[in-house]
């Protein structure tokens, strides 16, 4: 389990006042309207960077923020790409079987057998529930929607998801 939570990427600038186009990476963007500071990681890692948040708005899928110390767009354009993210003790508390993106992303995935069916590479929220992309070794996607039907354990410490395969699941592959 990582000791920071990434909430959102900067994909654009705003303005000419160095307001910050993020992209969140969270279930509820409102959140960020809460924020006093925040964490700023390059895409490629690196020491990150605490900002105080001076205004924060969502506007459509995105949130309009402002960081002091940016102050004009050209400063704004420099921060195109990088991460915010938060110490996981400054993070919303989930509640129970709730679990960060960034937590499951990465984890191996297996049947109640046993048999390895990959690795979690991606969550899509669909408003239903969400679905799990599961990436084989064979480099063949797989996904599970992310259900108490099919999802039958989840151990963050151990990086490991145990499935259920309901009829037809297997065969939903990218080929």
């Amino acid at each position: 389990m990582l000791n920071r939570i990434r909430i959102g990427e900067i994909v654009n600038v705003h303005g000419v006042k160095g307001a910050l186009k993020v992209l969140p990476l969270t279930d509820d963007p409102v959140r960020f309207c809460s924020l006093a500071e925040v964490d700023l990681v390059p895409r490629r890692g690196g020491t990150p960077v605490t900002y105080k948040v001076l205004s924060a708005s969502v506007s459509g899928g995105t949130v309009l923020l402002r960081l002091s110390g940016i102050d004009n767009r050209n400063e704004a354009e420099k921060m195109r790409g990088m991460f915010l993210e938060l110490p996981r003790e400054k993070a919303v508390k989930l509640p129970e079987d709730s679990y960060f993106i960034g937590d499951l992303i990465g984890c191996d995935v297996a049947d109640e057998a046993g048999e390895d069916l990959g690795r979690l590479t991606d969550v899509q929220s669909t408003g239903a529930n969400d679905i799990y992309e599961i990436t084989g070794a064979d480099g063949r996607t797989m996904w599970l929607p992310a259900i108490a039907d099919v999802i039958k354990s989840v151990d963050i410490e151990s990086g490991r998801i145990t499935v259920r395969l309901l009829p037809g699941l297997r065969e939903v592959y990218d080929d």
